[in-house]
């Protein structure tokens, strides 16, 4: 007995393009193409240690910011929620683009990845050196933890990223002369 067409059309385009992958090209099983790994094993444990710090860093900012606001004058109290907010923000989608790019083995998400690493080096090197901003030791310390984390994604996904655009662009090569 066969499925009637308005059950089977869903079911066979959900099974094409939402179950496979169709970004990545079928390969035989007979094929010898390059089948290497190239996900970064430190850049993925550094992701799932700052993904499980993130919170208690959130928390203890929080605390700090309720703690020290009647000290702060009207634009640091702006900057320190602003910034808050901005962190946590760019924090969110930065682990999200840092996993999808690193184990899918995905150039553009982990080139963002990358780039918002960057950018999240500044603000916590920021946050962690100008003293107006009435710095406590527990800010301080998490600041420190936060900001070693983020030092070592730098590198680590530097070094993913440039191992996989390599890696991407022998493989166009080898496409090229087929």
């Amino acid at each position: 007995m066969e499925l009637p067409e308005t059950f089977r059309k869903p079911l066979e385009y959900i099974s094409r393009n939402v179950l496979f992958d169709q970004t990545r090209p079928f390969v035989p099983e007979n094929d010898t193409t390059d089948k290497r790994v190239l996900s970064s094993l430190q850049l993925q444990m550094s992701l799932y240690f700052n993904a499980w710090f993130f919170p208690v860093w959130w928390i203890s900012e929080s605390v700090m910011l309720h703690v020290k606001y009647p000290a702060l004058s009207n634009p640091y109290k702006f900057i320190l929620i602003t910034v808050l907010i901005l962190m946590t923000l760019i924090e969110i989608i930065r682990l999200f683009l840092g996993y999808a790019g690193n184990l899918q083995e995905k150039v553009p998400e982990l080139a963002g990845f990358w780039l918002l690493t960057i950018l999240q080096l500044v603000i916590i090197l920021f946050q962690l050196f100008y003293e107006a901003f009435v710095i406590q030791p527990l800010e301080r310390g998490v600041h420190i933890v936060l900001a070693i984390f983020i030092l070592t994604q730098t590198v680590f996904g530097f070094v993913a990223l440039r191992k996989m655009v390599r890696h991407t662009q022998s493989q166009f090569r080898l496409r090229q002369l087929e």
